[in-house]
């Protein structure tokens, strides 16, 4: 069983930054494929980065040289870097993680971009 517990979330004005951390339980974090979803009231939820164990990353083209996600396996963390933020990046957010073919989320973590 594996739980992911998000933080970091709030509001803030269009232009600034924020980061997100997730802590990851369970023993297999090392080898789990992670990453951040994000979803708007009246919307799908999206993928907004992913990071697989050999290194890759996938961003979505909406947040690509905006957001930075990066992981700690040491301490079993995924982090997400969110500069230049903008009104359209308000959604809450969700850790995810894929591990031996079963999907984990966390709860989510609101992020208001608003002046």
């Amino acid at each position: 069983q594996v739980q992911l517990v998000e933080s970091g979330g709030g509001l803030v004005q269009p232009g600034g930054s924020l980061r997100l951390s997730c802590a990851a339980s369970g023993s297999l974090f090392s080898i789990a494929y992670v990453g951040w979803y994000r979803q708007s009231p009246g919307k799908q939820r999206e993928s907004v980065a992913l990071l697989t164990t050999g290194g890759r990353i996938n961003y979505a083209d909406s947040v690509k040289g905006r957001f930075t996600i990066s992981r700690d396996n040491a301490k079993k963390t995924v982090n997400l870097q969110m500069n230049s933020l903008k009104p359209e990046d308000t959604a809450v957010y969700y850790c995810y993680s894929r591990i031996m073919g079963t999907d984990y989320w966390g709860q989510g973590t609101q992020v208001t971009v608003s002046s």
